[in-house]
């Protein structure tokens, strides 16, 4: 504090003395200018047409400005904008690239479960997760209808079949007046006619008998093998119609992991050389694993290929709905990559932020890019290896500016 006022001290004293001097140089030439007579001193006292005091008014006003405006220092010039990034340098991926997809534990076979028959549901005897085995029963429903239909049609059977043995009977009695001569031949064959008739409508009876019979089965809903209940999509009072899905059953056996797969990917997956699977649950084991199935159409939403990989040899840590990742090994050209945050686009290109190290200097460049491949991308063009390219802060950046590498990252 006390040099400041010794400093605004100094300033004010030599601003004082420079206009001192400049007014007192302007006074000697004023009193040197010629004074009309008569103009000194108006009436009353008061003071007249004086061109010194013109004079001197003007320098008392320069003299407040100048030490006004004394001990202002001129402001700092602003800190140069050195911005923090992070950056990489660019280098050769290896021979071998790896690429890793999540998904699902499933059973080989998964079957939609489903009545035969419509009705009302009279019982539901499983659970999400029962275990069941070929032929237990899942579902009933109310039989009384296809009972009821049963009874009727055993009704018309035993009807049939007793005119189907008249009838028969009728044909053996005309069969011998024909031998006599009682009776024509086309009434013998009218009979006879009747007698076929008869016997046939006793085989439709019978035939709708073993039909509604089985519908009357249908009304119970059983596994058509052993398995495990995925889902459960119907309660007990519930009208349902035949064919309607209600469960579903994970066969045992087979297991397999059901993934998504991008279209750019899909050959690297079809000439894979080594399929590994991991579950979240047991990150440190490894199951091999082969592609069973791929799909041929992608799906609408996602626009992704499904793809099941089949375990080789699991265990009985395996079990469904797990979540896995499969890793897809292909043997790969060295290639040059960059993280996809490095990336960012000018019109509509592509571009990385390349860092000069000796000017600590950044510039955009164009590149041209190849496969993606989990948080990186390969680049074809526009880099070679050992440049360095900004991979954080790239937003916050201009061409020529001037950056610094973040504390972890200097040497």
């Amino acid at each position: 504090m006390l040099t400041l006022k010794n400093d605004l001290y100094g300033c004010r004293n030599s601003s004082q003395n420079r206009m001192l001097g400049i007014a007192r140089v302007m006074n000697l030439r004023a009193l040197k200018m010629p004074v009309p007579s008569g103009k000194w001193q108006s009436r009353g006292g008061e003071m007249g047409d004086n061109p010194g005091m013109k004079i001197i008014l003007p320098l008392s006003f320069l003299m407040f400005v100048s030490l006004a405006g004394c001990g202002r220092d001129a402001p700092p010039a602003p800190p140069a904008d050195i911005r923090p990034v992070r950056a990489e340098r660019v280098g050769l991926l290896g021979g071998r690239s790896d690429t890793q997809y999540s998904g699902e534990v499933r059973a080989r076979y998964e079957t939609d479960l489903a009545f035969r028959v419509a009705g009302r549901v009279q019982n539901r005897l499983v659970e999400v997760g029962s275990q069941v085995k070929a032929g237990q029963v899942i579902a009933i429903l109310d039989p009384q209808d296809y009972a009821l239909a049963v009874s009727a049609a055993q009704a018309q059977l035993a009807a049939a079949d007793s005119e189907a043995r008249l009838a028969q009977q009728d044909l053996q009695r005309f069969t011998e007046l024909r031998t006599q001569n009682f009776i024509s031949q086309a009434e013998l064959d009218r009979r006879q006619n009747n007698t076929e008739t008869a016997l046939a409508r006793v085989r439709q009876l019978r035939a709708e008998v073993s039909r509604l019979g089985n519908q009357r089965s249908y009304t119970q809903l059983t596994a058509p093998q052993a398995g495990v209940v995925t889902a459960v999509n119907f309660e007990a009072g519930q009208v349902v119609a035949a064919g309607q899905p209600v469960a579903q059953l994970a066969r045992s056996g087979e297991r397999e992991v059901r993934i998504d797969v991008p279209e750019n990917a899909l050959d690297a997956l079809r000439t894979a050389k080594a399929l590994n699977i991991r579950l979240w649950s047991a990150p440190g084991v490894n199951y091999a694993g082969r592609l069973r199935e791929l799909s041929p159409m992608a799906d609408a939403a996602s626009r992704t290929y499904s793809a099941r990989i089949n375990f080789l040899k699991p265990d009985p840590d395996v079990k469904l709905g797990m979540t896995a990742t499969v890793d897809v090994g292909n043997e790969a050209a060295p290639s040059l990559s960059v993280p996809q945050s490095a990336l960012f686009k000018i019109n509509g290109q592509p571009q990385v932020w390349v860092l000069d190290r000796a000017t600590q200097k950044v510039a955009a460049r164009s590149v041209k890019l190849g496969d993606m491949s989990g948080e990186r991308a390969t680049v074809r063009s526009g880099l070679k290896a050992g440049e360095w390219v900004v991979t954080a802060g790239v937003h916050k950046i201009a061409p020529g500016q001037q950056v610094r590498l973040a504390p972890s990252q200097q040497p």
